[in-house]
């Protein structure tokens, strides 16, 4: 479910970029912004995992220095047929964790020190089970390429306002000769690029609560563990940045209501319900 309601986002995201790009910049200019934002995240996409890893200052754990988490990690990459990503601790109490790399052969797992004090065995399998199966569903690829046709029609919008500002009527000409055709698709694209990006970041949770709690064999567990990191997120505060939000297992950002719809993560309620009412998982 979470895979067609991707593919539908991601058709959305294309819609308005082809929309916007036609309205705003013609093909030229819609191909321009494209490209360059297909190179920053391209550059992203390929550096990720190491960019965040020291973003965060995270250490490559040992075996000898972490036993428990290798040998976890080592059963659950088995079970879900894929090699053994490098894992890494980050030096924060604040519980949490996120998986990044660009395919599976060069992935990396990272887990904050607090999160390992506040989680049994049980649970802690299960979110490092959540965080294999980003990788397994490709889901910093697909993050990459909403990202970058998100960018690119925030890039458009940013071109065609600066083009209205000094270009004269060459914005009106491309948006049919209406200046306030032009002005609503500067400022309603990149809305809408924004919340279709965030939509399908949150999509892929719920696709990765699936897979991990398929993987791991136990719903309930990984329920349990995200109680659990809501309130340790509440209680301690990370210090994150808003651009890797969407990497963590728990939305380190705070926000509620409209808010929601620009959130990286879906409501917790909603995934621990989602996991408990799995049936038929546990073996």
């Amino acid at each position: 479910m979470s895979t067609l309601k991707t593919t539908f986002l991601m058709a959305l995201l294309t819609v308005i970029l082809v929309t916007a790009g036609a309205a705003l910049g013609g093909q030229g200019g819609m191909l321009v912004a494209f490209l360059f934002a297909l190179v920053m995240n391209g550059v992203s996409y390929w550096f990720s995992d190491k960019i965040v890893l020291r973003m965060y200052g995270a250490q490559e754990a040992a075996p000898e220095q972490a036993p428990k988490l290798h040998r976890i990690v080592q059963e659950l990459a088995l079970r879900a047929q894929m090699p053994m990503p490098k894992l890494y601790l980050i030096p924060q109490e604040a519980p949490n964790a996120f998986a990044t790399g660009r395919d599976e052969k060069h992935a990396a797992v990272a887990v904050t020190e607090g999160i390992l004090r506040i989680l049994d065995e049980a649970e802690l399998r299960g979110v490092l089970a959540h965080e294999l199966s980003h990788v397994k569903n490709r889901d910093i690829l697909v993050g990459t390429i909403a990202a970058t046709m998100a960018g690119a029609i925030s890039m458009l919008a940013n071109m065609a306002h600066w083009g209205m500002i000094f270009g004269g009527r060459s914005s009106e000409d491309r948006a049919g000769g209406h200046p306030i055709v032009a002005l609503l698709m500067i400022i309603v694209a990149p809305l809408a690029a924004i919340l279709v990006q965030m939509a399908i970041s949150r999509s892929r949770e719920f696709g990765a609560d699936t897979t991990g709690a398929a993987i791991s064999g136990d719903p309930l567990s990984l329920a349990n563990a995200l109680r659990k990191l809501e309130r340790g997120a509440e209680r301690i505060p990370m210090e994150a940045n808003p651009a890797t939000a969407h990497m963590f297992i728990v939305n380190p950002l705070t926000g509620g209501g409209l808010m929601t719809l620009f959130s990286t993560h879906p409501p917790m309620q909603e995934r621990i319900r989602r996991l408990e009412g799995m049936t038929g998982i546990r073996q």
